[in-house]
């Protein structure tokens, strides 16, 4: 939004995305608070469309910022992309460490979802899949020790935008 300075043309040719598509994504974000389509008397020139985040818009940057910031020193790769990564790996932070405390952590996640969440992120190397004996043999899910910094950083500064 920044580079673009809110404008409706340059945000859609760095977006590279058809213009019907912009539009309705803007208006989406619009009706849910995240951006404000400027009047004519407040934009830098009357005729051309321009946005700016609200409040809430900005406070949803920081958190997409953090992520991503979180997801280089990962270097796992855009986590994010797939549903629930990101979420899982924020309650390993937390200590939900078996499969049933990970999905009452996450409720809507269905057991399917976390299971093959948890098994592409055991593959990718950011979570051990380690068997417990004791009271009963189950799975619990830790994060590696080289994904703990990141994460710790990412919730710390999810609270700090709460």
């Amino acid at each position: 939004m920044d580079r673009c300075r809110g404008r409706f043309t340059p945000l859609q040719h760095e977006l590279g995305i058809a213009p019907a598509r912009l539009s309705d994504n803007l208006k989406r974000m619009a009706a849910s608070g995240l951006l404000q389509h400027l009047g004519p008397h407040e934009r830098r020139h009357p005729a051309l469309p321009e946005y700016v985040l609200t409040e809430h818009g900005l406070l949803l940057r920081e958190a997409a910022q953090a992520q991503e910031q979180a997801e280089q020193q990962l270097g796992l790769g855009r986590l994010s992309a797939k549903a629930w990564s990101m979420p899982v790996l924020l309650a390993l932070h937390y200590r939900h460490e078996r499969f049933g405390q990970l999905a009452q952590a996450l409720p809507p996640v269905t057991p399917r979802m976390l299971s093959a969440r948890l098994d592409e992120l055991s593959g990718l190397g950011a979570v051990d899949k380690l068997l417990d004996e004791q009271p009963r043999p189950a799975f619990v899910y830790r994060l590696q020790h080289r994904a703990e910094p990141p994460l710790r950083q990412l919730a710390g500064d999810f609270a700090s935008i709460i």
